[in-house]
């Protein structure tokens, strides 16, 4: 199955931006300079404006669209649910859910979602077969949950490739990996399942481990 990456600016959303919480009017008056200065002093991220202010190369890809019922007492209304991932191929990557009766309108709401839910990301060369100091794979190994799928993404050296299922071949790609290895439990045909434990994964390469953490694991 092939999956197309677009680009996920929304130049109209972004020239008429007008900031409405504290983390944007800072952005605006350019007293943060970068994404990254957001995540390091915990400041809330609720417009997708600063997304694409701060990642004008970000892209995404829709892993899953199907159609999705619901019975009210005016009877059953169907709608249109989409799930897409978002990166910068580099250091952010994001996964978010939209529904609508419109396919139009539910991606833009996947794409928001998303957009809001991006964090970031280390990349290294932790594989001790290679060495190359290059951020092409994963820095550690690291794990990620959702449902019942787990996800482990292990270094490899340069030329590995990804091993890794399709829905975890976009996700990496989108997030800058090139190499690595990937072993995963679980029911791992549920695509949003799949796709989140192996985003929650990614996000925990930015995380400290503590010695409870590998109990745990």
């Amino acid at each position: 199955m092939s999956y197309t990456f677009m680009p996920a600016l929304d130049k109209a959303a972004l020239e008429k931006w007008s900031p409405r919480t504290r983390t944007g009017k800072l952005v605006l008056e350019g007293k943060v300079t970068s994404l990254n200065e957001i995540f390091s002093k915990n400041m809330p991220l609720l417009e997708p404006e600063i997304v694409d202010y701060f990642l004008p190369n970000l892209k995404y890809a829709v892993i899953d669209r199907k159609h999705v019922q619901k019975m009210t007492d005016a009877g059953r209304r169907t709608k249109i649910q989409i799930v897409v991932i978002v990166g910068d191929e580099s250091s952010y990557v994001g996964i978010g859910i939209g529904k609508a009766k419109q396919y139009t309108d539910a991606l833009a709401k996947a794409l928001r979602d998303a957009k809001l839910n991006i964090r970031p990301i280390r990349r290294g060369c932790g594989s001790w077969e290679c060495r190359c100091g290059e951020p092409h794979s994963v820095p550690f190994t690291v794990t990620g949950f959702s449902g019942s799928v787990r996800i482990t993404l292990k270094p490899a050296p340069k030329g590995t490739g990804l091993v890794a299922g399709d829905i975890a071949k976009i996700v990496l790609r989108l997030a800058g990996i090139r190499d690595v290895w990937t072993q995963s439990m679980g029911e791992t045909r549920t695509t949003l399942n799949f796709a989140k434990a192996a985003v929650n994964a990614l996000h925990n390469t930015y995380k400290f481990v503590t010695p409870l953490d590998w109990i745990k694991t």
